[in-house]
């Protein structure tokens, strides 16, 4: 029997191309994807009161594809193309045809010797370059997605949509390559799996900094600030649950081992944090709150993706457990006594939920990454958390790598939002953030009857009333509500 046309080698399908390893990545990448879209905009739009929840959700909805853009004109090979500086690529188009369907590499992730002979091989994926550029796009833009947390409520649209394109491409690409793309943190034998770093350390520091320059939100606002739609809000952190398999999964550029350990390390380390952070508040409040149990949920996500694809499941279990209480200490106890931390409205406590947890992994990994499978992963040999014999040596580089980070972050997101002031408010003003959505966009999220009017049975009545429950309906005295005309 002849083999089918598409298991034939052909330009379409070379002999380097490794289908499955194709498809799992374009899998994960697209898991990612739902994590930012619909995960984070249902999430956002309904964790924010009513007015505001236009405007969250297009905040992240915009980001995401502002970032797609700028990524692909020339975000991408600053990140993971040729090195121009220690810590930057060489920023270029990935958009032609004869790079984008060539087999995928990162150019600078050859390792050497201190001879100068090579120790570790580039770094390449068996399938196109189109597909590692969709799958990195993804980490791109639910990094600035989970920046915006920090400032909903109240930042300038305008300004914002200034911002994301110049923070992807003087922040988030530093520290891409430093750490991924072959840059001095990455040779140096820094750990960060699949982004506790680059992705959650930085959007932490990035949105806190954010926060400070933009300024708070109405005194109203920043004492009660409720969901909208609490059971929406879960369907929102469900998207995100989910996503991160390929999130952690996707790190290994391979459906490999590494994945599946990295897969179930993640789940484990989540469900543990959520049920600390919902044990805790028990201990100290009486009752679990769910929102609480959301921001656990978050925090081990965050907690285990630096290490995911490294670390044995019951080290998995011993961050959940960290996780699941040391960023709930900073956020329950220690953010209100610390006066910098009350004047920063951070919106949704991404410094909490993202810097703190992502410092945590970082540096819990440094203690527990096992040494057979950093072997498998890591480009620098005999990489090994101090708890196997490591010494102090893994976690200063740990240390060092989230100074970087933190410091890089707060310097570029201060010199970026400081320009964009010069051009445009960075807040809205008062009498805007009394309204909300209909002063930013002139839309409302919800639309219900009765603006004004004289309750109308004949027009808001369920169609399934007898005609003499209607009657009586019309008799009665109206009732009034809120509507939006549409």
């Amino acid at each position: 029997m002849a083999t089918p046309l598409a298991y034939q080698t052909s330009p379409a399908a070379p002999d380097w191309l490794n289908k499955g390893d194709n498809a799992w990545q374009l899998i994960a990448a697209t898991l990612v994807g739902l994590q930012s879209v619909p995960g984070l905009v249902i999430l956002y739009g309904s964790i924010v009161k009513k007015k505001w929840a236009v405007n969250s959700a297009f905040m992240a909805l915009y980001a995401f594809a502002a970032t797609l853009i700028f990524w692909v004109l020339v975000g991408y090979r600053m990140a993971f193309g040729d090195k121009l500086l220690p810590f930057w690529g060489k920023g270029a188009p990935a958009l032609g045809q004869k790079y984008l369907v060539r087999r995928a590499n990162i150019p600078e992730t050859v390792h050497f010797y201190s001879n100068g002979t090579e120790e570790t091989h580039m770094t390449e994926p068996f399938y196109p370059m189109a597909t590692l550029v969709y799958f990195e796009f993804m980490f791109a833009a639910i990094t600035i997605v989970l920046l915006a947390g920090s400032v909903l409520g109240r930042m300038n649209i305008k300004a914002w949509m200034a911002f994301v394109p110049l923070w992807l491409l003087f922040s988030y690409t530093v520290g891409a390559f430093s750490l991924w793309g072959g840059g001095f943190l990455y040779h140096w034998g820094v750990i960060d799996y699949s982004g506790g770093y680059v992705i959650h350390l930085s959007s932490g520091i990035a949105g806190f900094t954010a926060a400070y320059w933009v300024g708070p939100r109405l005194k109203t606002d920043r004492e009660r600030f409720s969901p909208n739609n609490i059971l929406l809000m879960l369907a929102g952190a469900g998207l995100l649950w989910m996503g991160w398999s390929g999130f952690n999964g996707g790190a290994p550029y391979a459906a490999n081992k590494t994945a599946s350990v990295a897969v179930v390390n993640t789940n484990v380390c989540a469900a543990t944090s959520l049920l600390m952070w919902t044990c805790l508040d028990v201990a100290f409040f009486g009752k679990p709150s769910v929102i609480g149990a959301v921001q656990g949920m978050m925090t081990g996500l965050v907690c285990i993706t630096p290490g995911a694809g490294l670390v044995q499941t019951w080290a998995a279990i011993v961050m959940g457990v960290l996780s699941g209480s040391i960023p709930w200490f900073t956020m329950m106890i220690l953010h209100k006594k610390s006066a910098l931390l009350q004047k920063v409205d951070d919106t949704l406590a991404v410094f909490h939920t993202h810097a703190v947890a992502g410092l945590l992994g970082g540096l819990l990994t440094g203690l527990l990454a096992e040494p057979a499978l950093c072997r498998l992963v890591l480009p620098v040999p005999n990489t090994k958390g101090t708890a196997y014999g490591g010494g102090a040596a893994q976690l200063g580089k740990q240390l060092v790598g989230a100074l970087f980070v933190i410091g890089w972050n707060l310097v570029a997101t201060t010199a970026i939002l400081l320009a964009i002031g010069r051009i445009t408010p960075l807040r809205m003003p008062d009498e805007q953030l009394m309204i909300g959505d209909d002063a930013a966009h002139g839309e409302e999220a919800y639309a219900l009857w009765g603006d004004g009017e004289r309750y109308d049975a004949t027009r808001h009545a369920p169609v399934f009333l007898a005609d003499d429950a209607m009657q009586a309906m019309q008799s009665s005295s109206g009732a009034r509500g809120v509507t939006i005309q549409l």
